[in-house]
């Protein structure tokens, strides 16, 4: 088990040397790392020369993936592989045009939206849902062309359902979980599940509190039994992790991803405005450190080998293998 790959979906980390270096020996192999919430472009090119000035400084623990054989590659040289990701689609502003420029400075994951109405599609918070915009249309395909990955972790239903049908390649929703699991309005209906697995796209099981059955309280064996619930609706081919961890961050940040600068006031979100605070992870995932603890919990479950090792990294890899690779779809 010690050996397997290992693909964590989103993290959300203020990172540094000791970060990096606790991440390099939790086993941890490759992590998608959110750089935008609701920044514009210039914004998120200074986050990402942030993240090349991390590069350069901790060569020896962490380096980009740009395509998928790169994430084979840091295992083998014993280093994290990070893949850049987006949480909303503010840094392409309105120009199509920055999808590509952005994806040739390293991006591969966007998502359509977070929990508000984009440019290009609804988000979950939304009390209308009106899918895909004319703009979105064009992003969709526009992302096919140069192989960045869609994402609708923070999207509504029709537009998820409609991102789905509209991509020629398969998309992710790279942190959330089933609603059969537990009611909140970033987890997946059956519908959404099931196209996931009829279109061989992908889905990152959280471990975010909000978003678990008893919130912190949650069991490893309740999340273990919804993981294998879920393969059995849409296959084990379908499934990975995608933990959601924040750390190292005040509550001014919480505060600035939910709220951003569309409102003055604070949106709490689906936490309590009693006690605004970061909330408490389960007692099974505190850091990353902790994903062999899943395994282990797949495995108490009854998954066979090969079953835990397509759920904590080989999908992921299966899907980057088709995401990244160079489009054939003309523009």
């Amino acid at each position: 088990m010690r050996d397997m790959l290992i693909i964590d979906g989103l993290q959300y980390v203020n990172w540094n040397r000791q970060l990096f270096e606790e991440a390099q020996q939790s086993g941890v192999n490759t992590i998608h790392v959110t750089i935008a919430y609701w920044e514009n472009i210039r914004e998120t090119l200074q986050n990402i020369g942030t993240w090349n000035r991390h590069f350069l400084n901790h060569a020896d623990l962490i380096m980009p993936v740009h395509k998928a054989e790169d994430i084979l590659e840091a295992k083998r040289l014993g280093k994290v592989g990070i893949i850049f990701g987006f949480q909303n689609c503010s840094p392409i502003e309105d120009d199509v045009k920055m999808v590509e420029i952005l994806h040739q400075l390293g991006v591969r994951i966007m998502q359509l939206s977070y929990n508000n109405q984009s440019f290009l599609a609804t988000g979950c918070y939304e009390d209308q849902d009106g899918g895909i915009t004319r703009f979105g249309k064009q992003v969709i395909k526009e992302m096919n062309r140069v192989g960045m990955v869609i994402d609708m972790s923070h999207s509504a239903e029709i537009s998820t359902l409609e991102a789905i049908e509209l991509s020629q390649r398969p998309i992710a929703i790279t942190h959330a979980n089933p609603l059969f699991f537990h009611k909140a309005l970033r987890n997946k209906s059956d519908k959404v599940l099931k196209a996931i697995g009829e279109s061989e796209g992908m889905i990152g099981f959280s471990m975010y509190p909000f978003h678990l059955k008893n919130g912190p309280d949650c069991t490893l064996r309740a999340f273990c039994e919804m993981v294998g619930q879920t393969a059995e609706m849409i296959g084990i081919d379908r499934i990975g992790i995608g933990s959601d961890l924040c750390l190292n961050w005040d509550y001014s940040v919480l505060e600035w991803m939910r709220s951003g600068r569309w409102t003055t006031g604070v949106d709490y979100g689906e936490g309590s405005a009693e006690k605004p605070s970061w909330p408490a992870q389960p007692s099974w995932f505190t850091g990353a450190k902790d994903m062999y603890t899943i395994a282990e919990g797949l495995s108490a479950e009854g998954f066979n080998e090969e079953q835990i090792a397509k759920v904590m990294g080989k999908n992921w890899l299966s899907f980057f293998e088709k995401s990244f690779s160079k489009s054939l779809i003309n523009s």
